[in-house]
């Protein structure tokens, strides 16, 4: 995989979980061409049973632990496909395995196969996954977050603040561990799916819970937006405001809030044009006769002194 740069993975783990509140750490995620370096991971544990890919994932992530993995380690091919682990060759593609449980026919689980998202086979050797906070996997190859639906649209909102870019995303149905981290291993992009039936009852993923598979490069960006959008007074948690309730005059409340804010800090702005202006001011901080400053007002307006500081008049 592309190598991101180094980061503050602990700093970024910490204020991601404060801006969001998320109950499940966030994990990172890492294939390696060999499995000497996995193996030289710190502290790395190596399975003793035979397990899903989500369990791997949800012991990082539950528990935190920093688990390593090869595909024997893995129980049958499909999770080990999704990581480019187990070849995608024609028994796979048939998903005979998957025909009269997931799917009607032979040909409808052959369709299934064929649409999900998974890494190419015959690169990588081994996976390992660890909280993104141990900085054991430096840098990761895709970073994994659990959230709610409320946490995962601020989250959504977050990575659109800046250089917004519209989202498509597609939902396989079982197998979703390839509509978020086969597809973000795969083309490197954000990627978010609905857990499916094997990793809720293998991977511990709870019914109110998402998944967002994402680059590494991705989180300082949606820390940034999610930061921004707080001081606009959207965060999380979304306060209910009421059903039956009018929301113009919820609406003015929030308008009202964002002024006082905003308020605030103009007269901050306002305190440091006083000291800037001392030095060249007259009697009782008035202005040099035949001088004018200007500043912005809470609106954004332009605000002209005339003489005297506390004097003044939108123009």
């Amino acid at each position: 995989m592309p190598q991101s740069p180094a980061a503050d993975w602990p700093a970024v783990a910490d204020e991601l979980n404060r801006l969001l509140r998320l109950k499940t750490t966030p994990v990172a995620m890492k294939l390696f061409e060999r499995v000497e370096q996995m193996l030289a991971i710190p502290k790395l544990r190596r399975p003793h049973a035979i397990h899903t890919a989500d369990q791997i994932v949800a012991q990082a992530a539950r528990l935190g632990f920093t688990v390593g993995i090869t595909q024997d380690d893995l129980v049958g091919p499909q999770c080990g496909a999704v990581l480019g682990l187990h070849p995608q060759d024609d028994e796979w593609l048939s998903g005979k395995a998957m025909t009269g449980v997931w799917f009607a026919t032979l040909e409808d689980s052959a369709a299934h196969q064929r649409a999900m998202n998974v890494v190419p086979h015959g690169k990588y050797r081994a996976m390992a996954v660890s909280p993104l906070a141990s900085g054991r996997l430096d840098p990761p190859d895709i970073c994994l977050v659990y959230a709610t639906p409320g946490q995962m649209i601020l989250l959504i909102n977050g990575l659109q603040w800046a250089g917004y870019e519209r989202f498509d995303w597609s939902v396989v149905g079982e197998s979703s561990c390839a509509d978020s981290w086969g597809r973000a291993l795969a083309s490197g992009k954000a990627s978010l799916s609905i857990p499916c039936f094997a990793e809720r009852r293998y991977g511990g993923v709870a019914d109110d819970e998402l998944l967002m598979a994402l680059p590494p490069t991705d989180l300082p960006k949606a820390i940034a937006g999610l930061q921004a959008l707080a001081k606009n007074g959207l965060r999380y948690p979304i306060p209910p405001y009421g059903i039956q309730a009018d929301a113009r005059a919820g609406a003015d409340a929030g308008r009202a809030q964002l002024r006082r804010d905003r308020l605030g800090a103009a007269a901050e702005l306002a305190v440091g044009q006083r000291a800037a202006l001392g030095a060249h001011a007259g009697p009782l901080g008035c202005a040099p006769a035949g001088r004018e400053h200007e500043v912005l007002d809470a609106r954004g307006a332009r605000v002209v002194g005339l003489g005297r500081v506390d004097r003044k008049s939108v123009v």
